[in-house]
Parts: structure tokens; C-alpha cells; sequence
């Protein structure tokens, strides 16, 4: 049995129910509890972004929405661009409306997860901020909280290698070496990382709203041509939301099971809902109020699912996820054969705009959650090991790398739900307005 088809077998037959019931279950769960937040909060949400964004003058921290787009820096990604493709061509279309009722529902756990965090950082003597799911995990088992926080190392530096790969995958296309994309990702990273949070925060802030415009607007152009065949992709994706999807053109068919399993998954990479990395730069947030920066963070999923309902429709409206094997540049090729001009140097920036700031993202929540562990002692080591990683990850398979960070992700989310439901339960006041 090759590696692949290991890891393949276990997230397949071994974790895929216990992953769907706990994720699921628990964001459907605090959606109760709260009485759905994601719904009674969104008015106060659009006063909080209204109201003033002045930065923080603090090295060891950002500003509120500095720490709301460098936390949606990791998110928004290459998982929002490719993920909805992929998901489909695994699952079938039903796979995308899975996909988008997790991200609904798993909102609540985003801002559970951002609010304990904010409630139970501490500061250092050395002014340090510590805090994240490794600081509110204590509350409930210190042994989880360790755990939590070795484990998570571990998965932000296969992510980070995920992103790398994809990247390097596209720009192949373009002729571009695959160490070339490496070396020049892995020096950013390192010259980010080396400026700590501010600098991070500064550029999050800059290139978030840049690429999500570049990106949007050009999937539109291609969308809105043809408004028959996107109303015949919105109805097939409803469609097959209950029922198999029979095989058509390249694609080999998909049970429901299949399609929910792989609509989820894909949801909880994209969203990083359940996982606690958003909590990490949150927790860094200049702000007095927990509860408003758990909201922050719960809305902002909005633009994850708008980024994963458009990549997916163009595939489902190209067809292109009918044709040929399991592959990373299906949205490339969209774009190459729809806008041939310009399509493809638009998303080729786009693409490098998303992975930068989301490989960056993942390794500077990394080296926060290194530094809790080693009481920001030896940094330096994380840093030039994250960037060896980011350089090799342009080497690996494609599917082997997505398998692979499913799985490390399970051992890692799991104990942070469970932490996490057990805080809300002990202190549900934190979550009151």
C-alpha cells in the first residue's frame, strides 16, 4: 500500500464519521446555545466595522481589524480558490452546499473560539501576549492545552506546505520552476516573520482587501456572461445536495455521504472553524471587548463563503470538473480558457496574493504558538525550520499533501472542541453580549 493510499484509507473508512458528528455536532451545538449568533449579531457587526481602525502603536499586538485580517489572511487562501473545485470533483456538486451549511454554522464556533481567547490572554512580564486555544484549553485540562499546542505546530507547517505546493503547481504553468516559487515564498515568509505581529498585521491589512477585489471581479466577468448555464449550476448543485451524483464526463459519481464528508472537510480547511488558528492573531487584538472581537471574527466567514460559492460555481458552470483527473489548477484552467488575454496573469497575481499572506498567516500563527511553548525562546529555530518546510512543500504530491493535513488536523481540532464545549458550557456568560 503506497503512502497516499494510507492516509487515503484512514480519512476515508477510519475518520470520516467521527470528524462529520464532532465538527458538525459541535457547531450546531454553540449555534443553540447562543442563539444563533451568526444571525442576532450581524447588526452589531456592520457598527463594529464603522467604527475607527486606528492602528496600535504596540510592537507585541495589532489594532482589532489588523488581527481581523491577519486572521483572515490564513483563511482566505489558495483553500477558497481550489478547495470548491476539488471538493466537487471528489463529492459532486452537492459537495459545494455542504460545504457553504458548515461554514453557517461553524461561524459559532469561530466566535466561541476568538472570544475565550480574548478573555484569557495574558501578558508576559516581557510584555509578550500569550493566548489562543493553548491559553483558554488550560481552563479546562492543561494536559489538552499542551497537547493543543505541539499539535497545532505540526499542522500550520503542512498547511503552509499545502499552500507552497499549490502555488508552485499553478506557476509550473506558467513555466516557472517549482524551486524558484519555493525560495521566493520561503524569503518572504522569513523577512515577515522576523518583524513580529505588527508587521504582520500591517500587511494583512494591505494586500486582503487587494486580492479578494482582483479575484471577485474577474470570477464575476466569467459567471455573469452566461446567466442560463449559472442558473443550471445553482440548480444542479441543490439537486444533488440529497441525492447520488451518477458519473458524468471525467467524474466517477459520489454517494451522499460522500459529497457531505467531502463538502465538510473542505469547509473546516477553508474556514480553519473548529481548528483555533483564527484565535491566535485575534488574540492579539488592542481591544477591551472579547465578545466584539468574537464577532469580528464570526462575520468576516462571510467572505469565505462568497470566495468558496464563486470558485465552485465556475467550476460547475465551465465543466471543467468533468474533465480529466484529481488536480490543484482546475480554477486556473477556467480562467485560461475564459480570459485568455488576461484571465490567467489575473489570477496567476491573485493566486500569489492569497498564498503569500496565507503561508505567512499559518507560520506566523506557528511561531505564536511556538513561542508559548518555548517562552519565545529560540525562535530563530522555528523560523528557519518553517521556511525549509515551505521550500520542500513545492516538491510534494498534490492529493498526498491535502490527505495528510486532514488527517493531522483531526488530533488537533478534536481536543479543541472538546475543550471548547466544555468552556462554553462552564462559562457561558463570556459569550453574552
Amino acid at each position: 500500500m503506497s503512502l497516499l493510499s494510507f492516509f487515503c484509507w484512514l480519512n476515508t473508512s477510519i475518520l470520516s464519521v467521527p470528524i462529520i458528528v464532532i465538527f458538525f455536532g459541535v457547531s450546531i451545538f454553540l449555534t443553540f446555545l447562543t442563539k444563533f449568533a451568526q444571525i442576532r449579531f450581524f447588526k452589531r457587526f456592520l457598527s463594529l466595522i464603522t467604527a475607527s481602525k486606528k492602528s496600535s502603536q504596540d510592537a507585541n499586538t495589532m489594532s482589532s481589524f489588523q488581527a481581523l485580517f491577519a486572521a483572515i489572511a490564513t483563511t482566505m487562501g489558495m483553500g477558497n480558490i481550489v478547495g470548491p473545485s476539488m471538493a466537487i470533483m471528489v463529492g459532486g456538486p452537492g459537495a459545494l452546499l455542504w460545504l457553504l451549511i458548515y461554514i453557517f454554522f461553524g461561524s459559532v464556533i469561530k466566535f466561541a473560539e476568538v472570544t475565550f481567547a480574548v478573555s484569557t490572554r495574558v501578558k508576559t512580564a516581557e510584555g509578550k501576549i500569550i493566548g489562543g486555544p493553548m491559553q483558554y484549553l488550560k481552563e479546562v485540562s492543561p494536559f489538552i492545552a499542551h497537547w493543543y499546542n505541539g499539535a497545532i505546530i505540526v499542522l500550520l507547517m503542512s498547511w503552509s506546505s499545502l499552500q507552497s505546493n499549490t502555488l508552485a503547481n499553478i506557476l509550473m504553468q506558467e513555466h516557472i520552476p517549482a524551486w524558484v516559487t519555493g525560495v521566493s515564498l520561503a524569503a518572504i515568509t522569513f523577512v515577515v516573520l522576523r518583524g513580529g505581529a505588527r508587521r504582520f498585521g500591517e500587511l494583512a491589512s494591505t494586500l486582503v482587501p487587494v486580492m479578494f477585489v482582483l479575484y471577485v471581479s474577474s470570477a464575476l466577468f466569467i459567471l455573469l456572461r452566461d446567466v442560463q448555464a449559472l442558473h443550471k449550476a445553482i440548480l444542479l448543485v441543490f439537486d444533488s445536495f440529497l441525492t447520488p451524483t451518477a458519473a458524468v464526463g471525467g467524474f466517477a459519481g459520489a454517494t451522499v455521504f460522500q459529497s457531505m464528508r467531502i463538502g465538510i472537510l473542505r469547509g473546516i480547511l477553508m474556514t480553519e472553524a473548529g481548528v483555533g488558528t483564527a484565535a491566535i492573531p485575534h488574540s492579539l487584538a488592542d481591544t477591551k471587548n472579547p465578545v466584539d472581537q468574537g464577532i469580528l471574527a464570526m462575520c468576516s466567514m462571510v467572505s469565505d463563503a462568497f470566495l468558496s460559492m464563486i470558485s465552485g460555481l465556475l467550476a460547475l458552470v465551465t465543466g471543467v470538473w468533468m474533465q480529466g483527473t484529481f488536480r490543484s489548477t482546475l480554477v486556473y484552467e477556467v480562467f485560461l480558457m475564459n480570459m485568455p488575454v488576461f484571465g490567467r496573469y489575473i489570477l496567476v497575481m491573485s493566486v500569489i496574493l492569497f498564498v503569500v499572506t496565507t503561508v505567512i498567516g499559518n507560520s506566523f500563527n506557528g511561531m505564536q504558538s511556538f513561542n508559548v511553548l518555548t517562552r519565545y525562546r529560540w525562535v530563530h529555530c522555528y523560523i528557519i525550520t518553517i521556511v525549509t518546510i515551505i521550500f520542500a512543500g513545492t516538491l510534494v504530491s498534490a492529493p498526498l499533501a491535502w490527505e495528510i493535513a486532514d488527517t493531522i488536523m483531526v488530533f488537533v481540532a478534536v481536543p479543541n472542541l472538546i475543550g471548547l464545549s466544555l468552556l462554553a458550557c462552564r462559562h457561558y456568560k463570556v459569550l453574552k453580549a
